[in-house]
């Protein structure tokens, strides 16, 4: 961890110490379930820390926020995001029994009480969210299918109300099979040392407001 912290001045030694506490963990945990490919949880850090914690450049959430995590896996970005965020609340979903647990496990060693781990899927939650999260999980027309009716409209804190996501590929192709253009854009390897591992990854947001104009996503053949 301690290669990011010139990258990321914003945290203090607290929150460096529980994210590196949490890596520990993840390692742990990955040695039972693959919730990392093996052959990267030896660049865990630099290759999915680190664009999580990438948001803390331009989000700041007020106290109280409320984001919800969908499609966690073993907890990013929302793991991630609860240690740079310690004042607002966090749901973490997973539809993966065995991956929630490994979530819960961690929040509970972490001691981490801005943090609710629940197996669901996002249909049948509650709509009272400023941001859902997602890192390329699914195709974005699903995923903003699934998720819109989670989120409430508003703009108290630095970005509109919407869906934050971990994206890649080309943002053309993006917006032709989704019909949205994001209304924030935020590039990954300037930040992160030019790595070319990180070419085309950003995290844009899609303004709530925005969230109907989305292509329904196609059937199933």
């Amino acid at each position: 961890m301690q290669n990011l912290h010139s990258i990321f001045p914003e945290l203090n030694e607290a929150q460096w110490a529980k994210l590196t506490e949490m890596a520990a963990l993840h390692r742990e945990w990955n040695e039972k379930i693959n919730l990392v490919s093996r052959k990267d949880i030896e660049n865990l850090e630099r290759h999915h820390y680190a664009p999580c914690i990438a948001a803390i450049k331009f989000l700041k959430l007020q106290p109280g926020a409320k984001v919800i995590d969908v499609g966690t896996g073993g907890g990013f970005p929302g793991l991630v995001l609860a240690v740079l965020y310690p004042t607002a609340e966090f749901t973490l979903v997973d539809s993966v029994g065995k991956k929630i647990l490994v979530v819960e496990d961690i929040v509970k060693r972490l001691n981490l009480k801005n943090v609710q781990p629940i197996v669901a899927r996002a249909e049948t939650l509650s709509h009272d969210h400023d941001f859902i999260t997602g890192r390329a999980v699914a195709d974005l027309r699903t995923f903003v299918h699934q998720t819109k009716q989670l989120i409430i409209h508003g703009v108290k804190h630095s970005l509109t109300n919407g869906i934050l996501y971990w994206q890649g590929g080309d943002p053309a192709v993006e917006k032709a099979n989704s019909g949205m253009n994001p209304f924030f854009s935020f590039e990954l390897r300037p930040l992160l040392w030019n790595d070319e591992k990180f070419e085309g990854k950003r995290i844009v947001l899609y303004r709530s407001q925005d969230l109907p104009k989305c292509k329904k996503p196609d059937l199933p053949a």
